[in-house]
């Protein structure tokens, strides 16, 4: 049988011409065979001593936040939560966050983390789309669960609230969004609340065993729903167990027991929560955490911890450019700056380097690969690329509108296929079919994003799929023409749409 050029594309890329710039021992790796649960307690047995979390100044060691989770595994199975039963998070960064977290899982049952940013409307949507039977969530946002479950149906409120784990912040509290709960608010809900703090103290840390394989499901995020309502991306524990080993080969000097992390990231987000929360669980090392994350407050902690990784998004890294503080800062004592889930446009890029004389390394990922598939590797950083593929996934550029592939020099799709992978969309078969497709007897996952890739194996940013503009039939960048309209300098922010048009198609 004649090969296509489509098979042919294809053998290029399966080629993985990006592993020459892996060290050598990530050219073959394997996925550990063991829950997120056996890393957490590993965790605790071998750095139980070391300060996990530093949340305004209070300090909690891992064997402090294992033996809390481990009350609340109690507390919940009490309440009748059992395996495969989802519990929803609604918290800001906060050590309930991770208490909750760990808790959960520990019963084999399924976290569904909701953004503090929604509204009522939103919630309640998450709630009944997962099938929640329990939240937690912070005093201050009570009101809107309490609008939620006037469209969903909880069988258990768990509040808790941000002085529990903080004293001596009443300024700090003010700046919070929200209303606090009062003894009338309390007496007047028409449901049965819990306190957060009650059961920790209240409950044995000697939760039933429970079996949990690698293929269960362990997390349930939601992408974001800008072209209809959000989609849970089905996660199971060998998928974050995968994603912490790939990125422990791509990144061997990041040592265990040692590293100290800004988390000002929220957790409710999979870059928070899979890259910043969970390697600090899985390795042993410390998160600053902050609720609400204020320039200041992050400088302050740069200079006042040891700290050796950085995690930010573009607008961060903006922001900080245009602080007068970051120039002050001793950037040269953090092994990583890193940059995702978006593009870092090129004017912020030379401005930081110009402040603090260090790279960002950017990287690529998505809720459905939990968090990352492409970094810049240690020593082979390329601005203006978001890197390579992790060891252990395979990427391609496919046709958007066919399961066919392109050659390595044209623009198309980013397809992915590794361990990382989600299961599948929760309940969505029609989206099931649309994103994943089988080739050469591997499962691949359509990113929904246009990219290109140079003769090094780096990969480029183009444009999302969806964002296409369609001009008498030519494809249109919106990204290329914003990039344009950047370099003119009296341009500070720019953004490009299609608008409907009977002639043309789009303008």
């Amino acid at each position: 049988m004649t090969k296509t050029s489509s098979d042919k594309a294809l053998e290029e890329y399966l080629k993985r011409p990006w592993t020459k710039w892996y060290p050598k021992e990530a050219l073959n790796i394997e996925i550990p065979e063991k829950t997120i649960i056996d890393a957490i307690d590993e965790t605790s047995k071998k750095w139980g001593n070391k300060t996990a979390l530093i949340f305004y100044g209070r300090k909690l060691k891992h064997k402090e936040i294992h033996e809390a989770s481990l009350r609340f595994a109690t507390a919940l199975h009490d309440l009748g939560i059992r395996k495969g039963d989802v519990v929803a998070i609604y918290l800001p960064n906060c050590p309930q966050f991770v208490i909750a977290y760990y808790g959960i899982l520990r019963l084999g049952a399924i976290i569904t983390t909701v953004s503090p940013l929604y509204t009522p409307r939103e919630i309640a949507y998450q709630l009944r789309d997962s099938n929640a039977k329990a939240i937690i969530c912070l005093d201050l946002h009570y009101e809107k669960v309490d609008k939620a479950l006037e469209e969903a149906t909880l069988e258990h409120v768990i509040i808790t609230s941000i002085s529990d784990y903080l004293s001596g912040r009443g300024s700090f509290m003010a700046r919070l969004r929200g209303t606090p709960l009062t003894e009338e608010t309390l007496k007047g809900s028409k449901r049965e609340l819990l306190n957060f703090r009650d059961l920790i103290e209240k409950y044995p840390p000697n939760p039933p065993k429970v079996e949990i394989s690698p293929d269960d499901v362990a997390a349930l995020p939601y992408t974001g729903g800008t072209t209809g309502d959000p989609k849970g991306a089905v996660l199971t524990h060998r998928n974050i167990v995968a994603i912490q080993e790939q990125m422990r080969h791509a990144f061997p000097d990041i040592e265990d027991g040692k590293e100290c992390a800004i988390a000002a990231l929220p957790f409710y987000h999979i870059y928070g929560q899979s890259v910043i929360m969970l390697t600090g669980g899985f390795r042993g090392g410390t998160g600053i955490l902050f609720a609400k994350p204020e320039l200041d407050e992050i400088l302050n902690a740069i200079e006042d911890y040891n700290v050796t990784l950085f995690y930010g998004v573009p607008t961060l890294y903006k922001y900080l450019v245009d602080h007068p503080k970051t120039k002050r800062i001793n950037w040269k004592k953090i092994k990583y700056l890193y940059c995702g889930a978006d593009t870092l446009h090129e004017a912020t890029r030379k401005l930081w380097m110009k402040f603090t004389k260090r790279e960002i390394y950017e990287g690529y990922g998505l809720t459905e690969t939990t968090a990352v598939s492409h970094t810049n590797p240690p020593k082979r950083n390329k601005p203006g690329s978001f890197g390579i593929p992790l060891p252990g996934t395979y990427a391609a550029i496919a046709d958007p509108d066919k399961n066919e592939f392109l050659p390595p020099d044209k623009e198309g799709e980013l397809v992915l296929s590794g361990p990382q992978i989600m299961k599948e969309y929760l309940n969505k078969p029609e989206e099931n079919a649309k994103c994943f497709f089988d080739a050469k007897g591997m499962r691949w996952f359509r990113t929904g994003d246009i990219v290109r890739m140079d003769e090094e194996g780096y990969f480029y940013f183009v444009e999302r799929k969806k964002d296409l503009i369609k001009y008498k039939g030519l494809s249109v960048y919106s990204h290329e023409i914003e990039e344009v309209l950047y370099k003119y300098p009296k341009v500070k922010e720019a953004a490009v749409i299609g608008v409907p048009d009977p002639v043309v198609g789009q303008k």
